[in-house]
């Protein structure tokens, strides 16, 4: 294996019960690989931008959606107003992830496995972090549309620790857990998170969806490349927020696939339980394989409950899953999750009832991405040419309402807050701010540099962080 190194430096702006395997490793070991060689220490940068230092002192968007919860909305927003390009940053890569907003600091991650801290205001930067080489190309007979293929998934910020932990992926196909101060960006710990099988192999393995934080433990979720290609199984891994001590699994117990890859992440309920959503399994009859699901996991990584459609089987066969989005927890214990057949099935937090137990469904649209709620309305990304839609929805009466569908070419992963609903057209490289009672736009702007699929947002203040194929554009709402 290519050594993985750290380079520390000022990068110039220009520019998824039959229940799954719970397991775990030795302390400080990572599943029959060897432990990470030591990296060196990041340093602050050199050229720290004169309008102020770095500093982690607040968390306006420590995470993908703003939240363990994944709501996506954001509070102490003034009223949205025309939108106009605050600042551009070029970095060394594409950013998929949303970007981190702590402090004074805009942080995000690339797909050269490079962390950046930005200056909120200026987007000149405070520091930057080369952790690894990325993988420049598919596995043998692989697949895969990310490349290179660095850190794709969103970064998290811990307040208790003032730490950024990412996960790189890097050049021999290993999965690579990394903290760093969010002040200075130097490393505090780093590990594999790979625990290979016949069944699951890193190498066809990709992290995309966003970390998250629960009971001193840090869960990453692991999907398939783009095309399914060779031997893997989803799966969810936590490791101690310190580094050290085992790491804990679970896997999808289906043979093959069982992708947990929506790029939103596990949703932390109330009592700290983890959702996911579970993408198509091997099985198209016969026995039901944890595949096509909302799935309810403790902190230990146990399986609580599942809701399956029963229409699981067909969904397995058409690639017709509910894997591409997150489940949505909403007001009065409702739960609700669309996926790629356009149908939202409406659950009961406290009884998913297995196969076939939604309380309510309904065509919506193909959704693909992350939703947004706030109290019992979601916002969800549709990718069908429908545009997003906003749905009410409600447990206790047993109800689903689209209440309107945006500009069709508005596919992107929405986010709230100043009064409007902020969502891209990541094919047209556009930003929208709709009425959120309408659905109506209320101001646009293009956006320079390409939006990855599945494009999303940070929003703190009066603006917009938006991850581009080539940095982060700031974008004025006010």
């Amino acid at each position: 294996m290519r050594r993985a190194v750290l380079l520390a430096c000022a990068f110039l702006v220009a520019a998824c019960s039959g229940t799954g395997t719970s397991s775990s490793t030795a302390s400080g070991g990572s599943g029959g690989q060897a432990t990470p060689p030591p990296i060196s220490s990041a340093s602050p940068a050199s050229t720290v931008d004169a309008t102020g230092t770095a500093s982690a002192s607040g968390a306006n968007w420590p995470e993908y959606n703003g939240n363990a919860a994944r709501t996506g909305v954001a509070t102490g927003v003034p009223p949205a107003g025309a939108l106009t390009t605050a600042w551009t940053a070029r970095l060394d890569g594409a950013v998929y992830g949303q970007p981190l907003v702590v402090g004074n600091e805009v942080i995000a991650a690339t797909e050269n496995d490079s962390v950046y801290a930005l200056n909120r205001a200026t987007g000149k930067v405070l520091w930057g972090a080369h952790l690894g080489t990325p993988v420049a190309q598919p596995p043998p007979n692989g697949c895969g549309n990310i490349y290179p293929l660095g850190i794709t998934g969103t970064p998290i910020y811990d307040a208790s620790s003032g730490l950024v932990y990412a996960v790189a992926e890097v050049a021999g196909y290993h999965h690579m857990l990394v903290a760093l101060n969010a002040t200075t960006g130097a490393v505090k710990l780093h590990r594999y998170l790979d625990i290979p099988t016949a069944a699951n192999q890193p190498a066809f393995n990709q992290q995309r969806p966003g970390l998250a934080i629960v009971n001193g433990r840090v869960y990453a979720t692991f999907g398939g490349l783009a095309g399914d290609c060779g031997p893997y199984q989803g799966s969810i891994v936590s490791a101690p927020l310190t580094g050290n001590g085992p790491l804990t699994q679970w896997v999808t117990p289906t043979t093959r696939e069982g992708a947990i890859w929506a790029p939103g992440g596990p949703v932390t309920g109330p009592d700290g339980n983890l959702w996911v959503s579970i993408g198509n399994g091997e099985s198209r009859s016969g026995a039901y394989d944890g595949s096509d699901s909302v799935t309810e996991l403790s902190p230990a990584l146990q399986r609580i409950a599942f809701f399956a459609p029963t229409t699981w089987a067909a969904d397995n066969a058409g690639d017709l899953d509910l894997g591409s989005t997150q489940p949505v927890l909403a007001a009065d214990n409702t739960v609700f999750i669309v996926g790629k057949r356009g149908v939202g099935y409406l659950l009961d937090a406290t009884h998913l009832g297995g196969i076939g137990g939604e309380l309510a469904q309904q065509q919506v649209c193909g959704a693909y991405g992350a939703a947004a709620v706030s109290g019992s309305t979601v916002y969800e990304p549709c990718r069908d040419g429908s545009g997003m839609a906003a749905v009410l929805v409600s447990a206790a009466q047993k109800t689903i309402k689209v209440l309107w569908h945006g500009p069709g070419s508005a596919q992107g992963t929405p986010v709230v807050g100043g009064g409007a609903v902020w969502v891209t057209d990541y094919n047209g490289g556009i930003l929208y701010e709709l009425q959120p009672s309408t659905g109506a736009i209320m101001h646009q702007i293009s956006i320079s540099g390409g939006l990855p699929h599945f494009s999303s947002l940070a929003l703190s203040g009066s603006t917009a962080y938006v991850s581009t194929l080539s940095g982060i554009t700031a974008i004025n709402g006010a």
